[in-house]
């Protein structure tokens, strides 16, 4: 296998591409490989089948089937990312086939060691993150730009929705990235340049209202009741889950079950980039938190937001300086970024609180709609989100400690 890291410190302004990070798609990898080599046909062959195998409890015998494959045909990020890919989503059709109350405590050494090595090589860890649901997922359906996911799992055109919205609001920050992080914000800020951050900060705050508008389609494209009871368990993870409490052992990797945390849009670069770029405070558990799910993005990514945090601080230059104007345009920033959370936190309650109060209620039945083979909504994580955190304490919490970035004008 190889890949490079990109993680070496430029000087500012923040060359982009040094970072695996794109002038068009931004933390998206652009334009994924939709195949692997012909040595993953294995692979390539179960992943594509992954809601059927689902459906008809059939994954977990059709994986013993599957020969056991050395990474070392694997080359480049694109290839690594795509393996990622691959195993992710099959790891988490096997271990939550069953439903929750049917987990398995061992991943089997086939899909273990290669999951565990093309990991290593990525910096990522061996679990479905943020990285490979939405950046790696995505294809050209046809030439009129349509998208499609590139692996699914049960959930139908739920899933199908939900994975494609999360994209758009990816691809809606890039303006904001490029504006905040490379000829705009920082540079200006080093040069002293007041109309350049003037006009930096209102295309930021431009990205981040066009992020909103793009997580607000989710109300049109995703089924809360399909998303509670039959996506959800597959973003789950094996720690402070109740439902696995002592984590997955990977075989041929390690003798102890190891722990690692489910998908979680807290994995999500863009909102961590904003949020150093604005000079955002949150409080020390959330920080906790936000800071540990940085370890689910890829390496560069990771490099990327930490170089804004040592960059020359934005918020400080701004309040030094006389400009109302600048005033203005920091405070709209932190105004639409907090109503970006305001809006996630309306997602959130009707896609998981809502959802589950239905679900107990017995007023949907969403296997039916979706194929899922999963017998019950899940309960373990029903005040958690996927990625561990008690959900709504944290969403609130951050909300309100960016809405107190504002300064005094």
């Amino acid at each position: 296998m190889e890949v490079g890291n990109g993680t070496e410190e430029p000087s500012l302004p923040l060359a982009l591409s040094r970072f695996q990070v794109s002038e068009e798609f931004g933390f998206l990898l652009p334009d994924p490989l939709t195949e692997l080599p012909a040595p993953y046909g294995p692979w390539m062959e179960v992943a594509h089948e992954l809601p059927q195998l689902i459906k008809s409890r059939r994954l977990r015998s059709r994986v013993q089937q599957i020969p056991q494959l050395s990474t070392r045909h694997l080359r480049g990020h694109e290839e690594l990312h795509l393996a990622h890919l691959v195993l992710s989503f099959i790891t988490m059709g096997y271990v939550w086939q069953e439903g929750e109350e049917g987990t398995v405590q061992v991943l089997p050494r086939n899909l273990a060691v290669p999951y565990w090595e093309v990991s290593k090589a990525l910096g990522l860890p061996p679990i479905l993150s943020h990285a490979d649901f939405v950046l790696a997922n995505w294809r050209r359906k046809d030439p009129n730009g349509n998208l499609d996911p590139i692996i699914t799992l049960p959930g139908g055109e739920s899933l199908r929705g939900f994975i494609l919205v999360t994209l758009l609001v990816e691809k809606a920050a890039v303006p904001g990235i490029k504006a905040g992080a490379t000829i705009g914000a920082l540079r200006a800020v080093l040069q002293q340049d007041e109309e350049t951050l003037h006009r930096a900060l209102e295309e930021l705050a431009g990205a981040i209202e066009a992020m909103s508008k793009a997580l607000r389609q989710m109300h049109d494209h995703v089924d809360p009741a399909v998303f509670y009871a039959v996506i959800r368990i597959f973003l789950s993870g094996w720690k402070d889950n109740p439902a696995m409490p002592e984590g997955l052992v990977y075989e041929g990797v390690s003798e102890e079950p190891l722990q690692y945390s489910g998908g979680s849009a807290a994995q999500s670069s863009v909102l961590h980039a904003f949020d150093e770029l604005l000079g955002i405070q949150h409080a020390q558990d959330s920080t906790a938190f936000l800071h540990r799910m940085r370890d689910y993005m890829p390496l560069p990514h990771r490099a990327f937001v930490e170089q804004i945090r040592r960059a020359p601080s934005l918020k400080q230059h701004v309040l030094s300086s006389r400009d109302r104007r600048l005033h203005a345009a920091f405070n709209r920033c932190v105004s639409v970024l907090t109503d970006f959370r305001s809006c996630h936190i309306t997602i959130v309650s009707k896609y998981i609180s809502a959802a589950a109060a239905k679900a107990k209620a017995g007023q949907v039945a969403p296997s039916t709609r979706a194929g899922s083979a999963v017998g019950k909504p899940p309960a373990a994580l029903e005040a958690k989100g996927t990625g561990g955190s008690h959900i709504f304490a944290f969403l609130k919490s951050i909300r309100d400690t960016t809405r107190e970035g504002m300064i005094s004008v």
